[in-house]
């Protein structure tokens, strides 16, 4: 995730943001990244020994974690040993990003102006916000609405009555009517009395050749992006939430959910009304039959349907 376009971020030192840790080393936090992509003076979290790999490689400065876990972490890295690593992890990411945990109006929108956007065609009651790009020969459909700093690649097309925020899309695209895309996810931290609200900072990336069908949503990443993979086809009414990420040369059949922060391989084929938990790992060559229900990670050129889901040919022993 490349320094982040969408949310302002506010100057505050480590100290300030956990005041009850005494013995950190103060500086001034340029960003809150997951592990993998996490650099010097940045935070980052680790909450479950699934993370292990990427925790042993991390380069973060400091990572929120808690006593079970934090050997993995390399010695460099200093350790915010808390009980609640993703309550932490949202207040911090309150601190840095103060507007994160909301979608505020764009109070910027207006319509386009057609001497900056000579190349692109707009329907009717179209509204851009500040800083948007749009390629050439793209088309944006009637009633559609482009949030400020998005951008369109060339030759793409946005339907009716689309909603896109928080989005950086490639080349050839197309989205047709009536999707939602880079809006806050559905996540919250449970407490006695209330929901602590988890700020959402990343972004939603479609690379090149993507098309997604009507009434599909698409929810930005939390704290890594929710990203769409080249020449990957969406059929109507898929749901794909927080940090998402779906391979290239994939076919996603109508109605399937996809939870958070699970990862798709490349040439994954889905059918209808599938549901895929979240923070699994799903290989390459998969296929997935309508109407299953993926509880566990699924290896390359599995074949697997069923509730819970299991191989093709099991599956088809026990239901004959």
């Amino acid at each position: 995730m490349i320094k982040n376009i969408f949310f302002k971020k506010k100057n505050i030192n480590l100290k300030k943001i956990f005041p009850e840790k005494k013995n950190l080393r103060n500086f001034l936090v340029k960003d809150i990244k997951p592990l993998h992509l996490a650099n010097k003076n940045e935070i980052s979290f680790f909450d479950s020994i699934a993370y292990k790999e990427a925790a042993e490689k991390t380069k973060a400065s400091v990572c929120i974690t808690n006593k079970k876990i934090e050997k993995f972490l390399p010695k460099k890295t200093e350790k915010i040993i808390v009980n609640n690593v993703l309550y932490e992890l949202a207040k911090a990411i309150k601190a840095v990003y103060p507007f994160s945990d909301l979608d505020l109006n764009d109070n910027s929108l207006t319509k386009p102006k057609k001497n900056f956007y000579k190349n692109v065609s707009f329907g009717n009651n179209v509204l851009i916000g500040k800083n948007v790009i749009i390629g050439k020969n793209s088309e944006i459909g009637s009633n559609s609405i482009i949030e400020s700093n998005v951008k369109i690649g060339k030759n793409s097309i946005i339907g009716y009555g689309s909603i896109i925020r928080n989005t950086i899309i490639g080349e050839n695209v197309v989205i047709q009517d009536n999707c939602k895309i880079g809006q806050k996810g559905f996540g919250f931290i449970p407490l006695n009395k209330k929901n602590y609200k988890f700020p959402h900072i990343g972004k939603v990336v479609i690379k090149d050749n993507v098309e997604i069908a009507s009434g599909c949503t698409i929810d930005r990443g939390s704290v890594d992006d929710t990203i769409i993979g080249e020449n990957t086809y969406i059929d109507n009414q898929v749901h794909i939430a927080h940090n998402v990420q779906i391979g290239s040369n994939c076919m996603i059949a109508g109605q399937v959910g996809f939870a958070g922060s699970s990862k798709l391989g490349n040439n994954v084929k889905i059918g209808g009304q599938a549901g895929i938990s979240g923070h699994l790992k799903i290989g390459n060559n998969v296929k997935i039959g309508g109407g299953s229900g993926v509880v566990k990670d699924v290896n390359d050129n599995e074949i697997i349907m069923g509730y819970p889901a299991k191989p093709l040919k099991e599956f088809l022993k026990r239901n004959k």
